[in-house]
């Protein structure tokens, strides 16, 4: 099985404009992946992290990353391939909320 990262990225408007059952639904789907082994979170608030060429540790509120919509979460999920990790995912909240659910392969380094 191969791992992916998913990020989702939806406010809170889009969620309350999404019918109650179809929210309900979404949130049993992230159940049932967190049943199977998925490790899913609601994304809290960032520092970025410096250290350039080792010559001392900078750390900086906020993100570094900027996108139309807030981000929302991620999860680490394991699928048999990208086709079947976009199934998994296109029935969670964010992706029925108006918002987006990225999906990335996580592609391992050797030795790690």
């Amino acid at each position: 099985m191969a791992k992916f990262i998913t990020i989702g990225y939806g406010d809170s408007a889009g969620y309350e404009r999404t019918d109650p059952a179809l929210r309900e639904a979404a949130h049993a789907q992230d159940a049932r992946l967190e049943a199977a082994g998925a490790v899913i979170g609601v994304a809290g608030k960032a520092v970025q992290v410096r250290n350039p060429q080792g010559r001392g540790m900078q750390v900086t509120q906020g993100a570094y990353l900027q996108s139309a919509q807030p981000l929302a979460g991620f999860a680490l999920i394991e699928a048999a391939n990208l086709e079947e990790a976009v199934r998994m995912v296109a029935g969670t909240p964010c992706a029925v909320a108006d918002g987006v659910v990225e999906v990335w392969p996580l592609e391992t380094i050797s030795g790690a």
